[in-house]
């Protein structure tokens, strides 16, 4: 939910934001016809109310000849009431289905633009020259099944496309990744958490998740339920509707749990190995902040973001993402890429995003200050997930057929250098 204030007293503000998404700049204008109807209607059902309430004081003080009319009157107020009351109900249930299709307002000074219109921040690290080192690598899939790690055949035949198994050495690198992932957020300040994966309709509806995405969300029609794609919203959903204290500073998550996704639209993209999957695992960091902390902890967490991807020891670039390729709720989103070298290209593993106040706004998540209560900011950042694996294991790959381990990830897999068809190699 955007900040109706602002929009009354700047709608320009939001129509320069929706330009930049490629969305529609007449919603502003709708939105706030809707609102000035509903304020109308609530207006006028008070005003009928409180003459009502007046006149029923009348009623009691009349004389016995009198209150038959006055009674007939009485009736005829309360019919009005009743009318006015239903009006005003239907402008705020327009205005509230108006207003929640209105994305957030993005931070000034993001590009413009849609998908292919992001803008690269940084590069990292140097692609390895394999021709150089004489062989030519394989592609995540092959030395995964090599290694007898991804088996996506049997995830296909027991669950159906884009579904897999990690077995062996697979699951100690995933195990070991997200464990690496968990303690580096937690020094940061990041209490691990563990997370429902089914979350309410108002929940997934407060973080912005059941817009124009919601083709994407898995849900339990039986059960009224919906499984999350992504931590970020059963995390979010946490303080719904408290006010919460940030006197000693803000509160951080480090969210750890199963995610799945539709992947609807994605039919034909990336079908070979596990880039583009239907369940996958994560570690999520989500912060609770006041509103004027909020930028400056979304380079906090890209900063973390790029430590994970150094300790990994992966080439990567970080970019702006465009406003038109932004969810709902992001003010603005990060993305970090790794470098895989047989597509020849950086592919994403990370976002984190700034989400003003706009998720706090629908989920009524406040801080008290000294003139009230106000909403927080909340903002979201992965620090590790299964995709990672396609990068580890393709630039890790050595000419003899082992996998480098980074030496960060060694203490999580037994002290092991690397893996190769024989099995584990020590130092």
């Amino acid at each position: 939910m955007i900040d109706l204030v602002l929009l009354r007293e700047d709608p320009d503000l939001f129509k320069a934001s929706q330009k930049a998404r490629g969305a529609s700049v007449e919603l502003v204008d709708e939105v706030l016809a809707a609102d000035s109807a509903r304020r109308a209607a609530i207006t006028a059902f008070e005003d009928a109310r409180a003459d009502q309430k007046a006149f029923s004081s009348q009623i009691a003080k009349a004389s016995k000849d009198e209150k038959p009319a006055l009674i007939a009157e009485g009736k005829e107020k309360s019919a009005k009431v009743k009318a006015l009351q239903a009006e005003s109900e239907e402008a705020s249930f327009a205005f509230e289905s108006l207003a929640a299709k209105l994305p957030n307002l993005i931070i000034d000074g993001i590009p413009s633009g849609g998908e292919e219109n992001f803008v690269t921040l940084k590069t990292v690290g140097q692609p390895r020259d394999f021709a150089a080192e004489g062989f030519a690598p394989l592609d995540h899939l092959a030395l995964g099944e090599e290694l007898k790690a991804i088996d996506t055949a049997r995830g296909t035949k027991v669950s159906g496309a884009r579904f897999h198994y990690l077995t062996g050495f697979g699951a100690k690198l995933e195990m070991a990744l997200l464990n690496l992932a968990r303690d580096v957020a937690e020094e940061a300040g990041f209490s691990p958490t563990i997370t429902p994966t089914l979350v309410k309709p108002e929940v997934m509806r407060g973080t912005g998740f059941l817009g124009e995405h919601a083709d994407e969300v898995y849900r339990l029609e039986a059960d009224d339920l919906f499984l999350v794609g992504t931590s970020e919203v059963p995390l979010a959903g946490y303080y719904m509707d408290e006010i919460i204290d940030l006197s000693d500073g803000p509160l951080r998550f480090a969210g750890i749990s199963s995610c799945y996704r539709r992947e609807a639209g994605s039919y034909g993209k990336d079908t070979r190995g596990i880039i583009r999957v239907h369940q996958f695992q994560k570690v999520e960091m989500f912060s609770y902040v006041p509103v004027e902390q909020a930028e400056d902890e979304h380079a906090r967490m890209l900063a973390l973001q790029e430590d994970m991807l150094q300790k990994c020891e992966l080439p990567y670039r970080v970019v702006d993402i465009a406003a038109g390729d932004l969810g709902d709720s992001a003010a603005r989103k990060y993305d970090c890429e790794a470098w895989v070298p047989t597509q020849d290209t950086y592919r994403e593993l990370t976002s984190t995003s700034n989400c003003t106040t706009f998720q706090a706004r629908r989920l009524k998540i406040r801080e008290r200050g000294a003139d009230g209560t106000r909403p927080v900011a909340t903002l979201n950042g992965t620090m590790a997930n299964t995709r990672w694996l396609v990068p580890l294991l393709e630039n890790h790959q050595q000419a003899d057929g082992t996998v480098r381990i980074p030496a960060a990830l060694q203490p999580y897999l037994g002290g092991m250098t690397a893996y190769g068809p024989d099995g584990p190699v020590r130092a």
